[in-house]
């Protein structure tokens, strides 16, 4: 193991313009594997271009980050100082209306799919819509793919009944990878103790958000308001089911959230979590802006009352085993 990072660190949601510099600040921070987002509103061709690119990165900068595919891979990045980087959809869209394309896309590497975001899916409900009517027939159809071929149900940016309806549908522990408990803050994207009672009694994750606009006091918000949050997550629903999932959108145009608030559904501007007057991307608390950071985490968690053993848990100790239960398909 990595004698400077002796316990795995990973951050199950980022969507950063990647670089040589990200990757580098990656290592610096020690982060051992991150889930990376690789497509918003593409389609099937558009997120396999997207994959392309990736492929290109690894064969660029093999010495820091290379493509993960199993729970191992993460204590390989821990025994080889590198950080291995997991596929993600934050949008059914790759698939289109083919559920053949699930397989193909976990052969790519792609470990996560939410079911929607925001918006109504062909599967589910996003938290943005006025009725929720739960997840439709082909998004149950999907769900048992997903759990068939080891890709992790992600509910995410999902609405209430569809989130509660996928953690009871789906045969294998789900995940919400980048929110938040409401209680904390009251943004629309954190999610309800109903919604986080019910994901942690089947086993599922949350992975705590970093992004301001999930956070209370937004960019004003403190490490140690942080991380007495994620105590208190830890005493309601055990240390065992909460990791970290800052979705970190490092060195992004505010032209990238534009695209991810409206795709190509809208012809109007959709502001999302922001307002017409703070379009774009929020700053990111001084605390946390890049991965060289994250370790601040752990100092702060200990501040907030948790062993080293439970700080090791949310930072990574989880994930991996999740990951690790998650992946194989099943046979």
């Amino acid at each position: 193991m990595d004698a400077q990072f002796p316990t795995p660190l990973v951050d199950c949601l980022q969507y950063a313009n990647w670089s040589r510099s990200v990757f580098e600040e990656m290592r610096a921070g020690g982060v051992h594997a991150v889930h990376a987002t690789i497509a918003y509103h593409e389609n099937f061709r558009e997120t396999v271009a997207n994959i392309i690119a990736w492929n290109r990165h690894f064969e660029r900068h093999p010495e820091l980050v290379f493509a993960g595919r199993t729970g191992g891979d993460i204590e390989r990045a821990m025994r080889e100082g590198r950080t291995a980087i997991f596929f993600g959809l934050q949008n059914p869209s790759p698939i289109e209306d083919d559920i053949g394309l699930v397989e193909v896309l976990q052969t790519l590497g792609v470990r996560f799919m939410q079911l929607s975001y925001n918006n109504q899916s062909l599967l589910a409900t996003g938290c943005y819509e006025g009725e929720d009517p739960g997840i439709t027939r082909f998004g149950r159809q999907v769900i048992a793919e997903m759990n068939r071929v080891g890709m992790v149900v992600d509910m995410s940016h999902s609405a209430e009944r569809s989130t509660l309806e996928a953690i009871d549908i789906s045969t294998r522990p789900i995940a919400i990878t980048h929110a938040n408990p409401h209680w904390w803050h009251k943004a629309l994207r954190n999610k309800s103790d109903t919604v986080l009672r019910a994901l942690t009694r089947s086993g599922g994750m949350l992975g705590l958000s970093l992004y301001p606009h999930h956070l209370k006091d937004g960019s004003n918000c403190t490490l140690q308001s942080f991380c007495e949050m994620v105590a208190e997550t830890a005493s309601r629903y055990g240390v065992e089911n909460i990791g970290i999932g800052s979705d970190l959108c490092q060195d992004q145009p505010d032209s990238v959230v534009t695209w991810m608030r409206n795709g190509r559904w809208s012809k109007v501007t959709d502001y999302g979590e922001g307002t017409a007057s703070a379009a774009g991307f929020p700053s990111q608390p001084q605390w946390f802006t890049n991965n060289a950071d994250l370790p601040n985490l752990r100092e702060g968690l200990r501040r907030a009352g948790f062993s080293s053993e439970d700080v090791a848990a949310v930072m990574g100790g989880n994930w991996l085993r999740f990951y690790t239960q998650s992946f194989e398909p099943k046979p």
